[in-house]
């Protein structure tokens, strides 16, 4: 299974307003720049993250998005499907076109494409974005600096 770009991105503006959290609103240039995320893709991400209820926006000059909730709070898992829909490892394990298959009563390979799939996302559900926060902060050694006054 591979990971849309859009999806990607939308992992990394999700991660980028995690590690900003509390900091108030933040450009969308900014979320930009700090991920290497093409600005003209990102707004309508960010427009998608939105409607969802992942982020907030705030209009005006010193707008910006955050994240809706505690980031302990956000999964990848939640990212990911919001983004792409429901995803498998193959067509199979996720059981969507997996129906039509001549081989589907006695696959004896289907157990372990589904146990492949259900490992991939616990992965994925069970990594929320305050956890990669604290894991990038660990490896940085530093916290993201609020020159607020």
């Amino acid at each position: 299974m591979v990971l849309s770009q859009r999806t990607q991105y939308a992992v990394r503006a999700v991660f980028e307003l995690a590690k900003r959290e509390g900091a108030g609103p933040v450009k969308a240039s900014t979320v930009a720049a700090s991920q290497h995320i093409p600005a003209r893709f990102l707004e309508n991400i960010l427009g998608q993250l939105r409607q969802a209820g992942v982020v907030e926006a705030t209009r005006g000059k010193e707008g910006g998005y955050r994240i809706a909730r505690p980031p302990a709070d956000v999964s990848v898992g939640e990212v990911i499907r919001l983004m792409q829909g429901p995803i498998s490892v193959i067509e199979c394990a996720g059981g969507v076109s997996g129906r039509d298959c001549a081989l589907r009563m006695g696959c004896v390979l289907l157990p372990m494409w589904e146990k492949a799939h259900n490992a991939m996302m616990s992965v994925y559900d069970e990594t929320f974005f305050g956890d990669l926060v604290e894991q990038e902060r660990a490896i940085t050694g530093c916290e993201v600096l609020d020159y607020a006054i």
